[in-house]
């Protein structure tokens, strides 16, 4: 060992690691003929500090004169004498995606995060958000430090837990995320690890979990070093992190990892690990899971990917018997019982799923134009729909990063194209919020949302904070929605529980109305009123489940969401439990029983 002192690295991890006296540096090269490092711990002169094999194909050294905040690579000498200028594939913090590795610490002030903790499924309410556009300052893309910021408005409204897109290093400052360069690495624009932890702990501090994006269905395509990392390779693919053959093959790019190579398993397996563990985030939320059990989404069982399905497996339930209270959500929208049944019961082992039977149709429904052509059994089943029996195995939406996106738009976009503020826009955007909100399930919204912000998700695009003055009443709904949904007055329990009946269905005056409720009865018991057309009914007959005191604490037509509203009156005149009542067009009534 070429080093300065007499330091055993056998134990120390892969990667740079910090100690008392200097850095242990150790890296996973096979099939490498030599590898060195360099950096500014010795002004970056080449051949200063050798490592050495290792049995199982790895290399290590230590050098004394080097501590954190130091930058470095490696230069790895392939089998055919090349010298390859290599990135740490395990860096936790680069200067940018096309720069140098840097010594990262691992110190920072946890103080007060052991008394954090997330809430129940059923009382979750997420608010997805991408860092670059949430809150973007001056010329520079939103980072960590920017969306703290926020935090005070996002509690207001009522959320209380937040949804990263990824934040791994990429290429340039401008990106969803979902393009992995560095998977260790936090982006550097957005305020690198220091900030990220920062954000989670500030997020704690004022009552919000975290939950982050990460993407292990593939890596890049672009500014990987991991490509080819010690040369080798076959099929001009991407060597030892890849697969080389048919496998590779993604919509993003023949970069997918090798899930059946013991040391890319690991690999994966611990960026899961390090978010857990060393940032504390309280969930995760893997994207398309379908390109990590398959390679073709379509299910073709010639493609079916055991050894990827495997790896999930291994750390959902490597998470769930070490920190049970941490949410693991799949992006997978094919349906499926097994995405969230437990590793016991040969399921994936995800606490949750988002729910492609609801999102669809519920967009559909209410972007289709005519009244008259839309149909309720769509809005039923979206509503009725669960996995393995539980309503909280399935996240529900209108809005994400890929529905408004690649094509698609805004749900106030697509109904009123170039004029969100239009009536019907208006009108059929608070539908939808209010099924998002009122469903068994867990209720997620997109950064935007409730600000009805126009046209289509871009990372260059920032949000309109000026909308929360413009559309004040149009939030207002959302904050007083999200209030009754996580039932903030104690009358309200039936929004949190399981139970769902369909208690109105009128698929030709297109109205619908569903009892949500624990055990039922006075603070439990709530009614979702919904007219779906454009044409009201002076006194429409609806049955209530049961009698009681039931009270209007949501009605969509109060001047309150809407200076310009008429702010008609609701009165239930009943006959036991008989009621006629005043049914706006595209009306939203929500009641409860006292």
């Amino acid at each position: 060992m070429n080093a300065e002192t007499e330091v055993s690295v056998d134990t120390i991890p892969l990667g740079a690691t910090p100690l008392d006296n200097g850095v242990a540096f150790k890296v996973w090269a096979p099939n490498a003929r030599e590898v060195q490092v360099y950096g500014d711990f010795n002004q970056w002169k080449e051949g200063e500090f050798l490592l050495e094999k290792t049995e199982n194909g790895e290399w290590q050294t230590f050098i004394a004169n080097c501590s954190t905040g130091d930058g470095y690579k490696f230069i790895i000498t392939d089998a055919d004498n090349n010298k390859l200028y290599k990135n740490d594939p395990r860096a936790k913090e680069l200067t940018n995606s096309a720069g140098h590795s840097v010594v990262a610490t691992s110190a920072f002030d946890w103080e007060g995060q052991d008394s954090f903790q997330m809430e129940s499924l059923n009382k979750l309410v997420i608010y997805e958000l991408h860092l670059g556009t949430f809150n973007k300052v001056s010329d520079a893309v939103g980072d960590f430090y920017s969306a703290i910021e926020r935090l005070p408005y996002l509690k207001d409204l009522g959320i209380n837990v937040i949804e990263i897109m990824p934040v791994t290093e990429f290429p340039g400052d401008y990106s969803w995320g979902y393009n992995p360069a560095h998977p260790f690495a936090v982006e550097s624009a957005y305020g690198g690890p220091a900030g990220f932890k920062h954000f989670v702990k500030e997020a704690h501090k004022q009552g919000f979990a975290v939950i982050l994006d990460v993407v292990y269905n593939h890596f890049g395509p672009s500014d990987m070093d991991i490509w080819q990392f010690d040369g080798w390779s076959e099929n001009n693919l991407g060597g030892i992190y890849f697969y080389n053959d048919w496998k590779a093959n993604t919509p993003w790019g023949d970069t997918r990892p090798d899930y059946g190579r013991g040391e890319v398993r690991q690999y994966i397996f611990d960026n899961a690990l390090m978010w857990i563990e060393e940032f504390k985030v309280d969930g995760l939320r893997m994207d398309m899971v379908p390109y990590m059990r398959n390679v073709r989404a379509d299910g073709d069982p010639g493609g079916v990917l055991n050894e990827g399905k495997s790896l999930i497996q291994w750390i959902n339930k490597t998470i769930s018997d070490k920190y049970p209270e941490k949410f693991i959500v799949a992006e997978d929208l094919h349906t499926l019982d097994e995405i969230t049944k437990t590793v016991e019961n040969e399921g994936f082992g995800y606490s949750s799923q988002w729910c492609a039977a609801f999102v669809h149709p519920v967009r559909h429904v209410l972007t289709t134009i005519n009244d008259s052509d839309r149909d309720l059994t769509q809005i039923e089943s979206a509503l009725s729909k669960r996995y393995n029996i539980d309503a909280f195995e399935r996240v529900v939406y209108t809005e994400s990063h890929d529905e408004v996106a690649n094509g698609q738009a805004r749900l106030a976009e697509e109904i009123a194209h170039g004029d969100v503020n239009n009536y019907f826009s208006r009108k059929r955007s608070l539908i939808a919020a209010t099924l998002v909100l009122t469903a068994p399930g867990i209720p997620m919204l997109f950064q935007g949302q409730e600000l009805l912000e126009d046209g289509y998700f871009d990372d260059g695009d920032p949000i309109d904070w000026q909308n929360l003055k413009s559309y004040k009443g149009f939030t207002a709904f959302f904050r007083d929605l999200i209030h009754l949904r996580r039932n903030f007055d104690g009358q309200t329990l039936g929004l949190t529980a399981q139970n769902l009946d369909i208690i109105h269905f009128n698929n030709d005056d297109k109205v619908l109305a569903y009892h949500r409720y624990d055990q039922g009865g006075t603070g439990d018991s709530v009614i979702v009123l919904l007219n779906f057309a454009n044409v009201a009914h002076e006194n429409y007959q609806l049955e209530f489940p049961f009698e009681a005191n039931w009270k209007l604490c949501i009605n969509a037509d109060s001047n309150l969401y809407n200076k310009e509203n008429p702010n008609r009156d609701i009165e239930l005149k009943f006959n036991n439990r008989e009621a006629s009542l005043l049914l706006t067009e595209y009306a939203i009534l929500i009641f409860r029983a006292e």
